[in-house]
């Protein structure tokens, strides 16, 4: 099913608060390259030559000499600049109110924040203004807009995209992020972007895992989530843990304690004080020129010794070693992007619990060194959006596209606020897609039936039901256990039509799968109704002495079946 959501009512004024610079034309990209023919907007803390950098303070701003790094990646890649977009003052938010341009409004419903610090990229985005944007992510400023706005926010490795260019917000952990409507343009966008930059001292090469989750894969879920009373969000929640079991996921419960811990001491601790030493010289100059309540929290990092400061990193430390027992037993974590979302007019009467709040599930993640992507999930019955936010260790980031691609097709939902289709699944770039064999069966081994577990034990994954051409006889084999029938190949005009399944199976499982099979079974070529062919069971001819003919049942389904009223009472 398709949810399709209509375009928001326009926000008025407010709709042009997500711009801070818009080019009167576009800045041009390559003319070709592998994104030749997209637009994009970088949040205004990511240096555009020729374009103002204020960070959202008029008075902090000045004229590049030169694009960031990222910036001109993709320039270099085909991508067209569109503009800058407004943020949270020194990307210091998750709200996109902390602007004295303004605040940007939610792209569905402009009574509600957009989520920040990334505000304005995420409200260009969703609206359809370019294809993609930039964001910073430093505790969830890449994320929060995204699932706040029905879009798609990657949040990269740390050090997998440079951030020469980019005003600091905590330098150590800052992320540039980046923004699409599809997890495919995201991911383009990514592969565009990324590259190990010498002049970038927190860039990194990193080993990135170019192979997919495997089909049954394990996701943590936090042992107690907190969702501030909001019921619309704990039911979204609970509808996404089940569509990531129906992807083949089996939940895990872990212990988030030692991730919450990790993520009150972005603020609440001598970390704080990175804030503070990103822009000192100029806010030790004009602090006056910083609104609140950014100047409260960066002017917080002054009251901090260098010793705090090292007590503070050892104990991020130790919570990482203590968070680093969950991986043992997950691939992958699930958490919710956001838990609850605010109005505008809530978020300015209550401008620091309830932007705390917005970060319940976000602010650990760089602290931790994870990748993270945020996906649509679903529209609330009260028509806002509601976002996931898969996380993994460092490297992860093609793994978690590809997850993230598969969950976003499954929700049915439709582009940001365009109304557009989200099109078909597409390769992810720097995955390497596992080779896999289809291969048929039609007795013990269907789903539900004794020995399908061999199957699902090898990563194999059901592609369809579908029946044999109508040329086989098919029987039930005596003296096996499980019971076990026999396909055999007749004549044209002698057989029938079996029904079987088929499932796909990495090739590195194949060979221990085959060989649990006994005689008289066997693996050969079975032909399809409607034509193909496909590798699966059949049986040896001299096995049918005393065998039961049921090929007029069509399948081992009804065999069984056939069963139950015989054996009743």
């Amino acid at each position: 099913m398709v949810h399709a959501v209509s375009p928001p009512e326009p926000a008025l004024a407010l709709a042009s608060q997500a711009w801070i610079t818009r080019a009167s034309a576009a800045l041009p990209g390559a003319a070709q390259g592998p994104l030749a023919g997209l637009t994009f907007a970088a949040k205004d803390n990511i240096d555009v030559a020729g374009m103002q950098t204020t960070a959202a303070c008029p008075d902090f701003a000045f004229m590049p000499a030169a694009h960031a790094a990222a910036v001109q990646n993709l320039l270099d890649a085909g991508a067209s600049v569109l503009g800058k977009t407004n943020l949270d003052q020194f990307a210091c938010g998750l709200n996109g109110t902390r602007s004295p341009y303004g605040a940007v409004p939610n792209a569905f419903d402009a009574r509600y924040v957009s989520g920040g610090s990334s505000a304005g990229s995420a409200y260009v985005v969703a609206t359809g203004q370019v294809d993609f944007a930039l964001g910073t992510d430093t505790a969830g400023s890449g994320r929060v807009p995204a699932g706040l706005n029905n879009i798609v926010g990657i949040k990269p490795s740390r050090g997998l995209i440079s951030a020469r260019g980019v005003v600091p917000a905590a330098q150590s952990v800052d992320c540039v992020s980046i923004m699409a409507r599809t997890v495919p343009v995201a991911a383009r966008a990514l592969a565009a972007a990324m590259g190990y930059d010498a002049a970038d001292p927190y860039s990194r090469k990193l080993a990135m895992a170019s192979a997919p989750y495997p089909p049954s894969f394990r996701f943590g879920v936090p042992a107690s989530l907190e969702f501030y009373g909001d019921t619309l969000a704990q039911a979204a929640f609970n509808e996404a843990v089940a569509r990531l079991q129906s992807l083949g996921g089996k939940p895990v419960t872990i212990d988030y304690t030692p991730l919450n811990t990790a993520a009150t001491m972005l603020y609440e601790s001598a970390l704080v004080a990175e804030r503070y030493a990103a822009v000192r010289t100029f806010f030790d100059a004009n602090e006056h020129a910083v609104v609140e309540p950014v100047r409260s929290i960066i002017a917080k990092g002054r009251n901090y010794s260098a010793a705090a400061l090292y007590d503070a990193q050892t104990k991020l430390r130790a919570l990482g070693q203590q968070a680093a027992a969950m991986w043992d037993s997950i691939d992958v974590l699930l958490v919710p992007t956001a838990p609850t979302h605010y109005t505008i007019a809530q978020m300015e009467a209550d401008p620091v619990m309830l932007n705390r709040n917005l970060g319940a599930y976000t602010n650990f993640v760089n602290l931790l060194d994870y990748a993270a992507i945020s996906v649509p999930s679903s529209i609330r019955p009260d028509g806002l959006p509601f976002g996931i936010t898969l996380i993994g260790l460092c490297g992860s980031d093609w793994q978690l596209a590809e997850l993230g691609q598969r969950y976003h097709q499954a929700s049915g939902l439709t582009q940001g606020a365009t109304g557009a289709a989200l099109g078909e699944l597409q390769d992810i770039p720097g995955l390497k897609p596992v080779a896999c064999i289809n291969v048929a069966v039609v007795g013990a081994h269907l789903s539900g039936m004794p020995l399908n577990s061999q199957l699902v034990e090898r990563d194999a994954t059901l592609v369809s039901a579908a029946h044999t051409a109508p040329d086989y006889r098919f029987y039930a084999l005596p003296g096996t256990v499980p019971p076990k029938p026999g396909l055999v190949r007749v004549a044209q005009g002698e057989g029938a039509a079996i029904a079987l399944e088929i499932w796909r199976m990495p090739v590195e499982h194949y060979g221990s799968f085959v060989a649990l099979i006994p005689a008289p079974l066997g693996i050969g070529t079975i032909a399809l109704q409607g034509g193909g062919q496909v590798q699966g069971f059949l049986c040896e001819s001299q096995a049918l002495v005393g065998a039961q003919d049921i090929t007029h049942l069509g399948g081992w389904r009804n065999y069984i079946s056939s069963l139950k009223p015989a054996t009743a009472p």
